[in-house]
């Protein structure tokens, strides 16, 4: 299904204000959350589509590349890309204070209502750089990445625990990831909350580790990664394939890899935005009497017609043969300059032709923009 645009998903315009986008998001998130809607799955949807459009807009780098490419800047669709759809542990764990008391208190979670109060671990992001040909940034790629990275382990299944029955619930916070002191002041009583010290927030003890592991819940393994790269990208661009980065340690959320796109130098062709710029020398002859000749594109060669009389510095344009726009509206063109070559070293032979062409009436100096008659513009060639 198409991905609704990220603005009309949160009601709101393009200037609206990073309160605004919150204020919006907020009304979307507790219209439509799960504990409002048991057992709707459109509501879950529109749950989670609100929350990644605030992700995107709430982000001034995401909102910018989105404001300029759409969708597509973000990556939009399966296998990864710019802004992949998030599963309702990223929801709760990014945005629950967002939701505050609504629901009698903050989220981290699907728990009937209330958050336990346990912390949910995060893996860490992986960078990799992903070099381009110029073919491929023409009509896309499907890359295998293969990353070493911290994967859950098979044998404890990413608990740290040999068993089942070496997971505990932790005594000191009683599994709710958090303690709760009370202290007498000179105002009343006041509360506080803290990370639970015993457990880290986890809200659970392990008493035997897992062997593997060590009780740390992953390993280091390697792993191959399809992404899938639209067309258009350029040096400098990212991409993120969500829950692709380093496993988190006993359980958790994955981190995210971030994929940055180089490109490799074409032989002939030179990249100006979404336009190719070709470099094409001609002989005084051709520029002169006009011929037909074979320029390279991204896909294959080309033939084009030198006009007679073509002077040097002019600029041929091959409409719709250059680069596509990531979002994937129009194309760049082929840009072709043409440069008269002047031989440096002539035979006695061709000097006297020369100076024939110079007495003829047709080449006469015939001053140009700039003020330069063609033997003139000539002379300069031959200094140089």
């Amino acid at each position: 299904m198409e991905k609704r645009d990220y603005y009309e998903v949160l009601g709101i315009s393009k200037e609206a204000s990073k309160d605004e986008i919150k204020k919006a998001y907020r009304q979307q998130a507790l219209k439509y959350h799960p504990d409002k809607n048991p057992g709707n799955k459109q509501a879950e949807e529109h749950f989670k589509e609100a929350a990644e459009a605030y992700e995107v807009l709430s982000n001034d780098e995401k909102k910018a590349r989105y404001d300029r490419y759409g969708h597509a800047g973000m990556g939009g669709g399966s296998g990864g890309g710019f802004g992949h759809s998030m599963t309702m542990d990223d929801i709760f764990s990014s945005f629950g204070d967002i939701f505050g008391d609504a629901f009698g208190g903050s989220f981290s979670g699907f728990t009937g209502g209330r958050r336990s109060g346990r912390s949910v671990n995060k893996g860490a992001n992986l960078r990799v750089k992903v070099k381009l040909t110029l073919q491929e940034v023409a009509a896309g790629a499907e890359k295998k990445l293969k990353v070493a990275k911290y994967s859950a382990c098979d044998h404890c299944g990413g608990t740290g625990a040999a068993d089942t029955s070496s997971i505990a619930s932790c005594s000191t916070c009683r599994g709710t990831g958090q303690v709760t002191r009370v202290m007498n002041t000179l105002l009343g009583q006041m509360q506080t909350s803290s990370v639970c010290p015993t457990c880290g927030g986890e809200g659970k003890t392990i008493t035997k580790k897992c062997n593997a592991c060590y009780g740390e819940g992953i390993v280091q393994k390697e792993e191959v990664i399809d992404v899938k790269i639209p067309a258009g990208v350029a040096r400098g661009m990212q991409m993120t394939v969500n829950g692709k980065g380093n496993s988190a340690r006993r359980g958790g959320i994955n981190g995210d890899l971030i994929v940055l796109i180089d490109e490799e130098e074409h032989q002939e062709l030179t990249r100006e935005g979404n336009d190719l710029v070709y470099n094409l020398f001609i002989g005084i002859p051709d520029a002169v009497l006009g011929t037909h000749v074979e320029i390279p594109t991204i896909e294959n060669k080309v033939k084009i017609k030198i006009e007679a009389g073509s002077q040097p510095g002019k600029i041929l344009r091959l409409r719709g043969k250059g680069l596509p726009e990531v979002n994937g509206y129009g194309k760049g063109d082929l840009l072709v300059n043409v440069n008269v070559w002047i031989p440096k070293n002539i035979t006695k032979e061709e000097a006297k032709v020369v100076e024939k062409l110079r007495e003829s009436k047709s080449f006469e100096p015939v001053p140009d923009k700039n003020g330069k008659g063609f033997f003139e513009r000539m002379k300069g060639y031959f200094e140089q």
